[in-house]
């Protein structure tokens, strides 16, 4: 090989590297914190009364799964009010429409499962456009967890707010 062979060799290895990443991610049971997984094959499957959410005050990341497309990624989760929320920022601009997918799969089919300590839950994201007093609520609290405060993002669309209701 020449020595510009050997150079543009190296140059695409990052590249091919990051592709073959990604096909392969959706074939994980665990999603990474930037390539999300596929759907869970772990897991005991919550049963019996709505759970006591409080748990999740201090935890910093969750597992998601969408149902439809069954894809998986890490999320932020606030509880509020004894309701769990995540949101999903930078969906105003370029960045938001080419990285971020599942806020929109989410409005077409919200159903969800998500997976804490190797228990699943199920769950339907319903997303958040009015009501400022639970949009400032929850931003405070990803304020005091992640140092980011958006009741007027979310109002202007530039974050995304669902709740996790109960199915």
């Amino acid at each position: 090989m020449s020595r510009k062979q050997i150079i543009a060799a190296l140059a695409l290895l990052p590249l091919v590297v990051f592709v073959v990443m990604l096909l392969l991610s959706g074939s994980r049971d665990t999603p990474g914190a930037f390539l999300g997984g596929g759907p869970f094959a772990s897991g005991e499957l919550h049963a019996g009364p709505e759970p006591d959410w409080s748990f999740l005050v201090d935890r910093e990341l969750i597992e998601m799964q969408l149902v439809d497309p069954p894809r998986s990624r890490v999320v932020w989760v606030a509880v509020y009010e004894g309701k769990p929320y995540v949101v999903s920022g930078f969906m105003g601009g370029l960045l938001g429409s080419l990285w971020k997918h599942w806020p929109a799969q989410a409005e077409r089919d919200g159903r969800a499962i998500l997976r804490v300590d190797g228990k699943q839950y199920e769950r339907q994201l319903v997303r958040i456009t009015s009501g400022r007093a639970v949009m400032e609520g929850v931003s405070a609290e990803l304020d005091r967890k992640y140092g980011f405060g958006g009741a007027d993002s979310i109002e202007a669309g530039d974050t995304w707010l669902f709740e996790l209701a109960p199915r």
